[in-house]
């Protein structure tokens, strides 16, 4: 029976499907699916989120590698960077633009999240990206000078983290949207328990990576995960005081400032890779 799900279909198929899903959700990377998406489906590929986290940067660390044979470091980690963007279609981007416009822009809650609705970019969205870009340009710079494959292993690590993290907000904050609003973006309003599994097997892979793809000790990577929930906590009250709770645009935000911190981190801890 483990084999199968109650209908008699095999949970190998179930899991492919979900990824597969997760993928076109979170890039612009052409699969192909034949099922219908309902509300069930768009909660449970969460727990794949992680996963297309470290799909993204494998993929990235591939084209690093390749630019870093006929171009500069400095391009290659732009040129990188420009990949990645049009990997995901700016999906996090579009999220971390808009957060920053309506927290920045609005005073009441419902004039924030009309804000977030807009789709035109503000001065604060515009600041947030441009500030977002240039730490992480000069992050993964840093790193990659050190070597090759610290680069890989914290790109690996920080799409993971920030990801699960992003989505490990769901069932910390109430979903809100603007009044009247009848048609929003995809997003998954609830985690089902085997998102939460995956999720805990994701963050387990990522610990190893920080253990040993990073040759940090048990006691750093434990105080990588320890500022990590920090930052967390910090991001869940200052949402809610700001809109009482999330949308998909604050996930969004989430995972972009989840994935700084992890650069930051692993510079802070590996001595500035000086």
């Amino acid at each position: 029976m483990w084999l199968t799900d109650m209908e008699g279909n095999p949970r190998w198929a179930q899991h492919l499907l979900l990824f597969k899903l997760a993928v076109v959700f979170l890039t612009r990377i052409p699969v192909q699916i034949k099922q219908t998406v309902d509300d069930e489906m768009m909660n449970r590929i969460t727990g794949y989120f992680a996963l297309v986290g470290a799909l993204i940067a494998s993929l990235m660390a591939l084209v690093l590698w390749g630019f870093s044979f006929v171009l500069p470091l400095e391009l290659s980690v732009l040129l990188t960077m420009a990949f990645s963007l049009m990997l995901t279609g700016a999906f996090h981007e579009d999220g971390l633009a808009d957060t920053a416009d309506g927290f920045g822009g609005g005073w009441l809650q419902q004039q924030k999240l009309s804000i977030m609705k807009d789709s035109r970019v503000g001065t604060y969205g515009a600041t947030a990206l441009v500030i977002s870009l240039l730490i992480r340009f000069q992050a993964l710079l840093l790193i990659a000078q050190q070597s090759m494959q610290l680069v890989v292993f914290s790109l690996v690590v920080a799409h993971m983290l920030s990801r699960i993290l992003a989505v490990s907000l769901i069932p910390s904050m109430p979903y809100v949207q603007s009044e009247g609003e009848t048609k929003t973006k995809p997003v998954a309003k609830s985690l089902e328990d085997d998102s939460v599994v995956l999720l805990f097997l994701s963050a387990g892979v990522s610990f190893l990576f920080i253990t040993l793809g990073l040759s940090l000790s048990l006691f750093d990577a434990v105080l990588i995960f320890l500022v990590l929930a920090l930052v967390r906590f910090a991001f869940i009250r200052f949402t809610k005081q700001q809109i009482q709770g999330y949308t998909g645009d604050v996930l969004g935000a989430a995972q972009q400032v989840f994935e700084i911190v992890c650069y930051l981190l692993v510079i802070g801890l590996l001595g500035g890779l000086t």
